[in-house]
């Protein structure tokens, strides 16, 4: 076979036709608000999968046509009551690239000021400002245990320390 063996060929027709999970809907994002530095806020809100509540960042699905941007500052303002006046997009984050299209967008959101906007919540969301130089004690709280939110922390924490 020109280029390869048949197993390889084999191998590239199988992973062709793998199933994949497609994410529905128009993208999603997850915000990293530092309302002072050194400090992230976090929500509580209520994780149905788990049967609990979960602290973690606050995220949200993008409506059609709505910019990363657009999405993170109207999802913050919905879901902490705080907007930002600067947003800066880091990056996007998989759940697991090898068989979901799924991909969320972390965003940076500083310069905060108050505005709350409705959002589609069962119930309001406590909000938890969380010193950033305490991640380690952060995840191994119980109630702490969603991976993107863990990530997307990470990234943060190292973003902000390169601009020291």
């Amino acid at each position: 076979m020109p280029g390869g063996s048949k197993e390889q060929a084999d191998t590239a027709e199988m992973l062709a036709e793998a199933e994949r999970l497609h994410s529905r809907g128009h993208g999603a994002v997850m915000i990293a608000a530092i309302p002072e530095p050194g400090t992230v806020l976090l929500v509580r809100e209520y994780a149905a999968g788990v049967h609990r509540y979960e602290l973690g960042l606050p995220k949200g699905r993008m409506d059609a046509g709505e910019a990363i941007l657009d999405a993170a500052n109207r999802e913050l303002k919905e879901e902490t009551g705080f907007g930002a006046r600067k947003l800066t997009h880091l990056r996007g984050i998989t759940l697991a690239p090898g068989y979901m299209t799924h991909e969320i967008q972390l965003v940076l959101a500083e310069d905060l000021y108050e505005e709350r906007l409705p959002g589609d919540e069962p119930e309001e969301l406590e909000v938890v400002p969380w010193k950033l130089d305490a991640l380690h004690e952060l995840v191994l709280r119980e109630d702490f245990s969603e991976g993107r939110s863990i990530a997307g922390l990470f990234i943060v924490r190292e973003v902000l320390a390169g601009r020291a």
